[in-house]
């Protein structure tokens, strides 16, 4: 079991197992948050406390990234439409992750959307 906490600790999210593989994207906001996304089921995915969060949608209207209502730290993101059937955790929330052992997968999302692997 893994937990990803903000700064102030009102968020976590707890999966079963560590992320193998990261994603860094360089679109509009992924870029300005420096995140680095795990991918899960959302039925991978505990909350600890429903309504600790606050989502900014944008654009498109396909994804809410979720940040914590106290301290401010983006914690992951969830699809608003359904067409994600993931959703992502903010894997640098994560304390004691063996950066040497995650894949970091480079996603060009403010171009080609495409990886760059």
């Amino acid at each position: 079991m893994i937990e990803a906490a903000c700064h102030c600790g009102a968020v976590k999210l707890t999966v079963e197992t560590a992320p193998t593989e990261v994603t860094e994207c360089n679109c509009s906001i992924c870029r300005r948050l420096g995140a680095r996304w795990a991918y899960y089921s959302p039925a991978q995915v505990k909350l600890s406390k429903a309504g600790s969060t606050q989502p900014y949608v944008w654009g498109d209207r396909m994804l809410a990234f979720h940040r914590c209502k106290t301290c401010g730290v983006t914690t992951h993101w969830q699809s608003l439409d359904g067409a994600q059937k993931r959703m992502a955790i903010n894997a640098r929330n994560v304390d004691g992750l063996d950066w040497d052992k995650i894949r970091i997968r480079h996603f060009d999302g403010a171009n080609t959307w495409e990886y760059m692997d």
